[in-house]
């Protein structure tokens, strides 16, 4: 009897120890997509005007994983926030990212017609298109 307790024993523990190490393993075309509710909770948060916490949590986002078309719709509220605070470079940079991902991607014709990140993305668009 005190064999078979033994036995049992080593294979929970052989069990657990490779439990263990499976969680640590990176598996090969395998990405993490758990920042989708991050992506949302900085779209609400943008919607609030509260820039920093939206930027905060859109750039979780990005780092917890999401797919390329979310993707895009993070980068977009990246510029979108960039170019509210004057900061026209970044707002550049983020749509150009955004480009990259997904080169036909457009703004839908309210966001196109921003007098602040409507020609910023215009600009950005038309430096895409140079390069393809």
């Amino acid at each position: 009897m005190r064999k078979i307790a033994s036995r049992q024993a080593y294979l929970l523990l052989l069990v657990a120890l490779l439990i263990s190490s499976c969680a640590s393993v990176e598996m090969p075309g395998y990405q993490r997509l758990s920042g989708k509710p991050y992506l949302w909770q900085g779209i609400a948060f943008y919607e609030e005007g509260n820039y920093r916490a939206a930027s905060r949590r859109l750039l979780f986002a990005l780092e917890e994983g999401l797919t390329v078309p979310d993707r895009v719709v993070a980068h977009k509220y990246l510029a979108f926030i960039a170019c509210v605070s004057g900061r026209q470079l970044t707002c550049r940079e983020e749509f150009a990212i955004a480009l990259k991902l997904d080169p036909t991607f457009e703004l839908d014709e309210a966001e196109a017609g921003h007098p602040i990140w409507g020609p910023v993305f215009r600009s950005a668009q038309a430096a895409s298109a140079g390069r393809s």
